[in-house]
């Protein structure tokens, strides 16, 4: 008889949550407009992210995403792959900490790569999983424009009753 019940991720006691040396990456392309959309939804006046001109006097030549843009992407891969259920453990994310540096700008219709790297694990007792330091960056054509450090604190899902 073949059992069809899923496993659990308590099922599998030694599969880790998160590993020192883990990477993945995710790559993104913001349109003009998207760009004008997320600065506006966000409150983001500047207008170096929605008028062509003043970014012509900024020595920029065309609009550019806001700087919050591209960090929001790259949290979000972050919470992406730490709460991903693809290898049988069902996990829970906990963004603790995150701090970005912004280093060029990035234009719209250019492919941003997202690289995240886990630098250090530490088991959490107290909350029952690992905190984990992560090192990332958001590159175009191998420039990074963005540099991000995060602290996350990663957990087994809790199992619902049926």
């Amino acid at each position: 008889m073949v059992n069809l019940m899923p496993m659990l991720a308590e099922d599998i006691p030694d599969t880790p949550l998160i590993r020192p040396g883990e990477s993945f990456l995710a790559q993104v392309r913001y349109t003009r407009e998207q760009i004008v959309q997320f600065a506006r939804l966000t409150g983001d006046a500047n207008p170096l992210h929605h008028d062509r001109q003043a970014a012509e006097r900024a020595s920029f030549g065309e609009i550019i995403a806001s700087g919050q843009q591209t960090a929001s992407q790259m949290m979000g891969v972050v919470a992406t792959h730490f709460s991903r259920r693809d290898d049988g453990v069902a996990r829970e994310v906990l963004c603790l900490n995150f701090n970005f540096a912004f280093r060029a700008p990035v234009f719209a219709e250019q492919d941003i790569a997202i690289q995240w790297r886990v630098s250090d694990i530490e088991r959490n007792s107290k909350r029952g999983g690992f905190i984990g330091h992560l090192d990332g960056t958001a590159s175009v054509a191998g420039r990074p424009c963005v540099v991000g450090r995060g602290t996350v604190l990663v957990t087994r899902a809790a199992t619902r009753a049926s």
